[in-house]
């Protein structure tokens, strides 16, 4: 069978490996605390300077990175480098003005091709393959993202992009696609879809699928690969380290995600103290980046609950798959989406009480959002100006955020109270 060999850091002794992240995470600290007011100020603050840097351990004493440093800094001021100099912006989900900003130089774009290229390799891509690419493009990471690295890896990309399930089924029956790029849950739609149409969805040409943007489980790897009789493997990624392609599972061993170790550095810490865990232990992911120009990311805290294992298919460490979050955040269909996004819409709605909870649903393979809110000001749910403003909060939840909404309005006490922290999220889903 016909294969892209590996490249020589892959096969790197741990010695050799650790050395090189020390000289690039090094470098990576300098460069933000030279060309980053906001990264200077963090560092200061917390009474450390890159000098201090001495071994990987040291790497605990500088301060965490998190979303919202990103947001107080809206829109370019985590950047390092002059937004003149940057060829790319990406966006993460936001409310009307605050999203988490990513930009990439020229040469940020290429060594994320060069990640996203390894890793459709490494979930085994062979030469001469038809990639479907039905990630979105645009200001989400997914879509180009993927579509760059297939490309860098010298395959032909088909960039569909998200929707119109039915033309995706009949082009990826016409095409003939080796592989599909796409979020597992969309995957099962397709799998309907072809279903609908009167064709077999086992007997399609994909041999291999791609899938990330939202946590699944080894339940829905089994699901997907009886229901399209294709290898499923898992990417990971997020937009305020790179976007995908920051790790991805080695089709030959289909373990969880190999991280690429040369250009992020990761470490497991303690969801409450902040302390570092040893490799195996259980708790939220911290990434830095180490080759990363425009928007280097120190300690960022990704909120992802997960453990970091040895290296089997690649000298690197894996991280076991997501199985969920340390804090409210949802994946909706590969969105994004905070409890606080929500509430900042509903409190622009004076006849909506700001009362609310999040319920998250699975109707087929397809994640479903409703919030439920109480009506205000003493009037009933059915009141004209109450369904008015219902329907404008949908608008701008699916505008603002990106997500489709049901908006179930309820009278007064509809929600139920707590004592202690608001339960904001309900998660009914059955992964």
């Amino acid at each position: 069978m016909n294969t892209f060999p590996l490249e020589p850091i892959e096969k790197a002794g741990v010695d050799e490996l650790r050395s090189l992240q020390f000289k690039r995470l090094k470098a990576s600290l300098w460069h933000a605390y030279r060309n980053a007011p906001a990264y200077r100020r963090k560092f200061d603050s917390a009474g450390v300077h890159p000098d201090d840097f001495r071994s990987l351990a040291d790497l605990r004493h500088f301060p965490f990175t998190t979303k919202a440093d990103l947001r107080e800094n809206y829109p370019f001021g985590m950047f390092a480098v002059p937004r003149e100099q940057c060829v790319r912006i990406h966006a993460s989900s936001g409310t009307t003005g605050k999203p988490t900003v990513v930009g990439y130089t020229r040469g940020d774009i290429e060594m994320w091709s060069h990640v996203m290229a390894r890793s459709i390799r490494a979930a085994g891509a062979r030469p001469g393959d038809l990639v479907h690419v039905s990630y979105g493009y645009g200001l989400f990471t997914g879509g180009l993202g993927a579509h760059y690295g297939a490309e860098k890896l010298g395959l032909t990309v088909v960039p569909f992009g998200g929707g119109q399930t039915e033309r995706q089924v009949q082009l990826i029956h016409d095409f003939r696609p080796d592989i599909i790029m796409v979020t597992p849950s969309y995957a099962l739609a397709i799998a309907d879809e072809f279903e609908r149409q009167g064709l077999d969805s086992r007997e399609c040409s994909l041999r291999l699928g791609i899938f990330g943007a939202e946590p699944w489980t080894n339940d829905m790897r089994q699901n997907i690969q009886r229901r399209l009789a294709i290898d499923a493997v898992d990417i990971y990624g997020l937009s305020e380290v790179i976007g995908p392609g920051v790790a991805n599972e080695c089709l030959e061993t289909k373990d969880g995600p190999t991280i690429w170790e040369d250009h992020f550095y990761p470490e497991i810490v303690h969801p409450d103290t902040g302390e570092p865990l040893p490799d195996g232990e259980f708790g939220e992911l911290v990434f830095t980046t180490l080759t990363k120009e425009a928007l280097p990311v120190i300690r960022y805290r990704t909120r992802d609950l997960t453990r970091l294992l040895p290296g089997t298919a690649r000298t690197m460490r894996r991280m076991e798959k997501i199985t969920g979050r340390s804090d409210d955040m949802m994946i909706v269909r590969g969105v994004n989406v905070f409890p606080t996004q929500i509430e900042e819409l509903i409190l622009k709605q004076p006849v909506l009480a700001p009362h609310y909870q999040c319920i998250l649903t699975r109707e087929g393979p397809l994640d479903h959002l409703t919030v439920a809110v109480e009506a205000g000001a003493g009037l009933p749910p059915e009141h004209e100006d109450v369904r008015s403003a219902a329907e404008r909060l949908a608008h701008e939840i699916k505008v603002y955020i990106g997500t489709s909404a049901h908006i179930d309005v309820r009278p007064a006490g509809g929600i139920e109270r707590s004592m202690g922290k608001a339960k904001r999220v309900v998660d009914q889903r059955r992964l």
